[in-house]
């Protein structure tokens, strides 16, 4: 089901409100994060709120503040396959992702396009002049048969003016029973043994998998991951994501490509 309500989160469970609900923007401030720390802070808000519990690997950090406490968080990311970027008529080096959108609950209902018009100024600040952001129109549902998350069609996006492109590469997700997608990303840090490749095994040993020493795998991670995944995840076919192109430059807004019609939420 594709919604026209909002997302909120608050300790990795969602709630809704209709879109379009005023906020008082005298309640807020925008700021970055920045300086030692800025990462944890963002990583443990984000594990402590939303229900992926995982961060991308952030270039930018900007919260959203109320009465001084962080109540809603973007992150701006490197995509896992760079080449995405492309999509922005505009050199790498400047352009980014808006990999996460986290609002508490008790934001009012439009503080998506309020906060992100003032992140993308920070942005623009700071001398990026093109985000590209998807809106996921595939719900996520747990084992329990709960929704999770519901689809969206980026009207967050819509409300300022981006740019829609049509969908990017279709593929299959990998779920784990709680909803949340076991990614490509992920998986080929387990493979490669990269940083944080234990904590990632650990996280499929507690739903189910048998753990790499105790198999006659445990040398060779890519097969244990071709052997276990099957068993303790669940495949989604998703026939892609939403994509929008921002321009943060005037220069940048011209030489964007013409717009497709903007996806509609289905009644």
């Amino acid at each position: 089901m594709i919604t026209d309500v909002v997302q909120r989160w608050r300790g990795g469970r969602a709630s809704y409100e209709l879109a379009g609900a005023p906020i008082n923007t005298r309640l807020y401030e925008v700021a970055p994060i920045d300086g030692k720390g800025a990462d944890n802070t963002a990583r443990a808000f984000i594990a402590a709120n939303h229900y992926a519990k995982s961060m991308p690997a952030a270039r930018e950090r900007i919260g959203l503040y109320r009465a001084g406490e962080l109540v809603g968080l973007a992150v701006y990311s490197m995509p896992s396959q760079v080449k995405v970027l492309d999509h922005l008529p505009c050199p790498r080096a400047v352009a980014v992702e808006l990999g996460r959108l986290v609002l508490l609950h008790g934001v009012e209902a439009n503080g998506e396009s309020w906060f992100i018009a003032r992140a993308h100024e920070i942005m623009r600040a700071r001398g990026y002049e093109g985000v590209i952001s998807h809106a996921d129109p595939v719900e996520r549902m747990n084992l329990a048969g709960e929704r999770v998350k519901p689809g969206h069609v980026g009207l967050v996006y819509q409300a300022t003016n981006a740019v829609y492109r049509g969908l990017a590469t279709a593929r299959t997700l990998r779920l784990m029973p709680d909803g949340r997608v076991f990614n490509n990303r992920t998986m080929s840090k387990i493979r490669a043994r990269e940083r944080g490749w234990r904590a990632a095994v650990d996280e499929l040993v507690a739903i189910g998998a048998t753990p790499p020493e105790r198999t006659d795998t445990a040398h060779d991670l890519h097969a244990w991951l071709l052997l276990e995944l099957p068993r303790v995840t669940r495949p989604l076919k998703h026939g892609g994501n939403y994509r929008y192109l921002i321009g943060l430059t005037p220069t940048l807004r011209r030489h964007l490509p013409k717009s497709l019609p903007y996806p509609k939420v289905a009644r």
